[in-house]
């Protein structure tokens, strides 16, 4: 089982930025890509972004691109969010998310949060206007 820890949540008005970490601990040779989703109030929780370990693809939502990118340190095995030009919108429970398996992480339909096997706690980002 692969733990993950979120952290750097943070209120901040619009306009400006955050970066979120997700620390991992207990990948295995099945353990394919780690992924971003948030939880908005009121709506159904969103893939937004995710990368496939090892420097592969990268996924982003319409909603969050060319503002959000996701970079991994794979020696300390760290996920990034760097989120800027935030909007109230953004605001929400930010988690981490790991697959182990061996299908894809994500298809032309997005991410889908059933398809990934680990969550952390999450984290609080609140975009105020």
């Amino acid at each position: 089982q692969v733990q993950l820890e979120e952290s750097g949540g943070d209120s901040v008005q619009a306009g400006g930025s955050l970066k979120l970490s997700c620390a991992a601990s207990g990948y295995t040779y099945r353990t394919r890509c780690t992924a971003w989703f948030r939880q908005i109030q009121g709506k159904e929780r969103e893939g937004v972004a995710a990368a496939y370990l090892g420097g592969g693809s990268r996924y982003y939502a319409e909603s969050v691109k060319d503002r959000f990118t996701v970079r991994e340190d794979s020696v300390n095995n760290i996920l990034y969010l760097q989120m800027n030009d935030l909007k109230p919108d953004d605001t929400g429970m930010y988690y981490c998310a790991a697959y182990s398996g061996g299908g894809a992480c994500w298809n032309s339909r997005g991410l889908r949060d059933s398809t990934f096997t680990d969550w952390g706690q999450g984290t609080q980002v609140t975009v105020s206007s």
